[in-house]
């Protein structure tokens, strides 16, 4: 089914709507309901001021002068999403769309999550605005992000375990889409991802351009010119095409995106969409077509990343299309990379990663050798890693 729309549904062949048809109303509903609100100057101040005065941005990009230092080559900046309120870049888009909840008269909302960021991003959206929120989560990674388990029950939010299936990201978001379809009437679908059917992708990239948006403005101000690269990690890709937006016209600007390489990229214990040919290739998951983990038979592929904010079989489609473009370039770390990298931000520059930005770290790491001392390099730290602490500390333990 088709609808008209003042928004493109695709990002070239990527994207579209592949969903119940009982959902497409809701759908039509909301991208309208968008629309109005991208045109409506109270609620664009609305936003703002909230960003500005509860979320605390702008966040600061910091030389990261140690490092830089340590690896030789390009100096390296860090966009520090770290910092903002709840302790990632999610409560920019958890925000925003909780506001346009309310605008449409929904009472509940539901969220999926990983890494458990975007469900306290969630809750604390939803504890604002005076909203019910209800949290789905896999139990493996409850398991493994106790913490944010924790936080959301304080901020007032239902956390439902997800047992079923590899107990992840991908089936903390089936079981959300199954409550949405039940309950679509007074519900709305606070997906934390730039992926999922139109007009979500657009909606999420939108939303977190606000990253790329400062982060132009404060490296122009401390370098007086823009970044020759800038790197960030890509789970489903929302705080990657936050920072990119901004510069995707800025051919002189390379793109990187990081995906989580897991155990072994040839023994498929990964969830690197673009780095293994034998199981990812263009398909629907979620109600999008992109590029997808999956068997010969279109059966969604178990992952694996050591940061559960990455471990999704899936990637936005608008990250598929700018790779298909030769835009950006996508490339992954393994979890030994990333632990690396997370010992080595914590021990010389006093800041706690998530793991999630650790694969971004990672990459800064390899490539700033190889470039002068001219040269300058973003990372775009996506979060901080208090949720991780256990996590790094088992796997430090079993490598000593």
């Amino acid at each position: 089914m088709e609808t008209k729309s003042t928004l493109p549904k695709k990002f070239g062949q990527y994207g579209g709507q592949f969903v119940p048809e009982v959902l497409m109303p809701a759908l039509e509903d909301l991208e309208k309901a968008y629309i109005s609100a991208q045109q409506d100057r109270a609620f664009q101040e609305e936003l703002h001021n909230l960003l500005d005065s509860y979320v605390g941005r702008p966040t600061p990009l910091t030389f990261a002068q140690r490092l830089s230092t340590h690896c030789g080559g390009a100096k390296i900046y860090l966009k520090r999403e770290d910092l903002a309120h709840s302790g990632a870049h999610k409560i920019n888009n958890a925000l925003g769309q909780a506001l346009l909840a309310k605008r449409m008269g929904k009472s509940r909302i539901i969220a999926e999550t990983g890494a458990g960021q975007h469900g306290v991003a969630t809750a604390t959206a939803c504890a604002l605005l005076g909203l019910k929120c209800v949290v789905y989560m896999g139990t493996v990674d409850m398991n493994r992000q106790a913490p944010n388990v924790a936080r959301m029950k304080l901020l007032g939010t239902e956390v439902r375990a997800v047992a079923g299936g590899s107990q992840t990201l991908k089936d903390a978001i089936n079981e959300a889409i199954r409550d949405w379809v039940t309950n679509v009437d007074d519900t709305y679908y606070l997906l934390g991802s730039a992926l999922g059917p139109h007009p979500y992708p657009t909606m999420v990239r939108d939303f977190q351009s606000v990253i790329g948006q400062e982060t132009r403005s404060q490296i122009l101000d401390a370098e007086n010119m823009l970044p020759d690269v800038i790197i960030a990690c890509v789970g489903g890709g929302s705080n990657a095409i936050g920072i990119f937006y901004e510069f995707i016209n800025e051919k002189n600007v390379s793109l990187i995106g990081v995906e989580a390489g897991g155990l072994d990229i040839s023994g498929g214990k990964h969830a690197a969409r673009f780095a293994d040919s034998s199981i990812g290739r263009p398909g629907v998951l979620h109600g999008c077509y992109t590029y997808v983990l999956q068997n010969e038979d279109g059966q969604i592929a178990l992952t694996h990343s050591v940061s559960a904010g990455l471990d999704y079989a899936a990637i936005g489609p608008e990250h598929t299309y700018l790779r298909e473009k030769k835009r950006a370039t996508y490339t992954h770390a393994s979890d030994a990379e990333a632990l690396h990298a997370f010992q080595l931000l914590c021990e010389l520059e006093g800041i706690i990663p998530a793991l999630e930005s650790s694969h971004a770290i990672a990459e800064a790491i390899k490539l700033a050798p190889s470039m002068s001392p001219e040269t300058t390099i973003v990372v775009n730290l996506s979060g901080r890693g208090d949720k991780d602490l256990d996590t790094v500390l088992d796997e430090i333990d079993l490598k000593e």
